[in-house]
């Protein structure tokens, strides 16, 4: 059996992981709505990846015979201030989800629950990912998104990403 504490922080993580596939998956009905497919494209897939980590931390707690609470999950914002914006939202959100990760892993390491543990190392790996992605995602639109035809180049490098699920073993 887990630990109180672990039990209801991974729960809160399964709520926070459906939100953060809300929240990708509203950025990416803006960019559609202004017929950017690629960027679109690339963060419907970010929201499948989301969709998933919810489903590995529901799994997880079901593989230890623990009680899955789910919550009502918010209703993510809608109305964005420009593409860089929406670009700079995502990147604070993956920096607060990475911050969620970590405050899991160390109530997990304050109680020696070294399954836990092992279990979020791949989540740790993740985020680091996930920051990478989003912050060359954002680079790369200051440097071009000025540019009509340098926007339309990045918009066809994004629509060529492909969904892959995760690979952990649970």
């Amino acid at each position: 059996m887990l630990d109180v504490k672990i039990k209801d922080l991974l729960n809160q993580q399964i709520n926070k992981e459906f939100y953060s596939a809300y929240l990708y998956l509203a950025f990416s009905n803006y960019f559609s709505e202004r017929n950017l497919s690629g960027f679109s494209n690339w963060y419907r897939i970010q929201a499948q990846e989301e969709r998933d980590h919810a489903m590995l931390f529901l799994q997880y707690l079901e593989n230890n015979s623990e009680t899955v609470v789910l919550e009502a999950v918010d209703r993510p914002e809608q109305d964005f201030q420009g593409d860089m914006a929406v670009l700079e939202k995502g990147l604070q959100h993956e920096r607060y989800v990475t911050d969620l990760i970590h405050t899991i892993y160390d109530a997990a390491y304050s109680v020696k629950d070294f399954r836990t543990m092992q279990f979020l190392d791949w989540f740790v790996k993740e985020q680091g990912e996930e920051e990478k992605n989003a912050e060359d995602l954002l680079k790369k639109m200051e440097l071009f998104g000025g540019d009509p035809k340098s926007l339309y180049l990045l918009d066809q490098e994004l629509a060529a990403r492909t969904y892959a699920a995760p690979s952990l073993v649970l």
